[in-house]
């Protein structure tokens, strides 16, 4: 039976409809399920390394989507000469005098390397549309040259991959409101995320036609429903892994050697200075 059409969802409509995301997840359940997947981050440095493969992950999303977290926890276990997060400050007055995307390039992976991108390029089609910090025009021109240039970062052999964090309004504004009485929180909150925040509609609208213009078959957007936090990183983690031709790490067969012996050596009588033990 042909029915009506039904109208396209947005991403934000689209975030909490998966039940089993919006359901709590407990901890030693999550750090299990965190601790295999490290271990397969593991075997894909080991695999970058050796093939010097090239990836590029780039993480946007709302404010408080949790995009953070989600790096701490792929970086967590892996070694930062090969896993390397760049989240780029204010450009300078040079830096905003050269091609837009300019400063960000000089940042892409070289072979044997994964760089995380903590926000991106797309600052252009997000806060800084949004904001006013662009004219319409450079917005514009940047949604139509960005396909091209990520074209090329994929034809020379790299893997890019796009990963737009969603949070509901709701939850949006209790993770900000528990930021305020947080030491470990409070530098969150910036007058430019306060602003952000009386914004929602705005931003949607800047998300919804950045995706028009820039999810293309080369270099796809990647939406993640990031209600409860545990939930989406394990999922990020799962897609990522599952994105990349890597080989399962086999192991190492490791026998440590046998410790010297002191022969003459005496600890020294020298006294050194400890730090205080308060805990």
């Amino acid at each position: 039976m042909v029915g009506k059409k039904k109208k396209k969802k947005s991403a934000g409509e689209k975030a909490g409809q998966d039940e089993q995301s919006t359901t709590k997840m407990r901890r030693k359940e999550y750090e299990a399920e965190m601790a295999v997947l490290q271990g397969e981050l593991v075997a894909l440095q080991e695999w970058v390394k050796s093939t010097g493969a090239k990836i590029c992950i780039v993480f946007e999303g709302r404010d408080t989507a949790g995009k953070g977290g989600t790096i701490k926890r792929i970086v967590e276990r892996v070694s930062p000469r090969v896993f390397r997060v760049v989240a780029l400050p204010t450009p300078t007055d040079r830096e905003k005098s050269q091609m837009y995307l300019q400063r960000y390039m000089s940042h892409f992976p070289a072979a044997g390397e994964v760089v995380i991108f903590d926000r991106s390029w797309y600052n252009r089609a997000g806060v800084e549309r949004v904001m006013g910090f662009c004219t319409p025009e450079q917005t514009e021109r940047f949604l139509n040259m960005t396909p091209l240039v990520e074209k090329a970062m994929v034809d020379s052999g790299m893997i890019l991959l796009k990963y737009w964090l969603e949070v509901s309004a709701d939850e949006q504004t209790r993770r900000l409101e528990s930021r305020k009485d947080d030491p470990r929180k409070t530098w969150k909150l910036s007058p430019m995320d306060m602003l952000s925040y009386s914004r929602w509609y705005d931003y949607s609208r800047a998300r919804d036609a950045m995706f028009e213009a820039t999810d293309t078959a080369w270099a796809p957007w990647y939406v993640v429903n990031n209600e409860i936090k545990k939930r989406g990183r394990l999922n990020i983690i799962s897609h990522l892994l599952s994105q990349v031709p890597y080989e399962p790490f086999p192991g190492l067969d490791v026998e440590l050697p046998k410790r010297q012996k002191a022969g003459d050596y005496r600890e020294p009588t020298l006294a050194v200075r400890r730090i205080p033990t308060p805990f």
